[in-house]
């Protein structure tokens, strides 16, 4: 059986590992593939800590991040509703449909918050009606807003 040798990973690679963890790997794979295109390096005691700092900033970047996104959610848990008005025609039925752009417009008007329209769950606005959006403003903290449509 093939000595295997220890590689601290700078970037993620699919099938292997995340950037920072330390995976086992063959020599030659290591030597020939992974050095050679600074996708890992041999880890040595001086690696090991580098990496450590590295993921303590990270989680103080994400500690950071969730309290921005905390206080968000506050924000837009005081809209009880937000009302976007959309040009009608014949049966209630918008000429086009409520997009998260649209929705996020609104949210900036309102309260002068940036969101992402990426960041929305929004159902097909296609009628008049009030509908339920979720907005994920990180990966532990969502909000859900009702949203009111009605005629222009």
């Amino acid at each position: 059986m093939a000595k295997r040798v220890q590689v601290v990973l700078n970037e993620t690679v699919n099938k292997l590992g995340r950037m920072g963890q330390v995976v086992e790997v063959a020599p030659g794979y290591a030597r020939n593939y992974l050095f050679p295109r600074g996708i890992a390096e041999p880890a040595t005691p001086s690696a090991l800590r580098r990496v450590e700092r590295l993921q303590e900033k990270e989680r103080q970047r994400l500690a950071e991040l969730k309290g921005v996104a905390e206080k968000q959610k506050a924000t837009l848990e005081k809209l009880a509703t937000i009302t976007i008005s959309m040009p009608v025609g014949e049966k209630d039925m918008l000429f086009g449909s409520v997009t998260p752009q649209d929705v996020a417009d609104a949210i900036q008007a309102i309260t002068g918050e940036t969101i992402d329209r990426r960041e929305m769950i929004l159902p097909e606005i296609r009628k008049l009606g009030t509908y339920t959006a979720e907005i994920k403003l990180h990966p532990e903290v969502s909000v859900k807003l009702n949203i009111q449509v009605v005629a222009d």
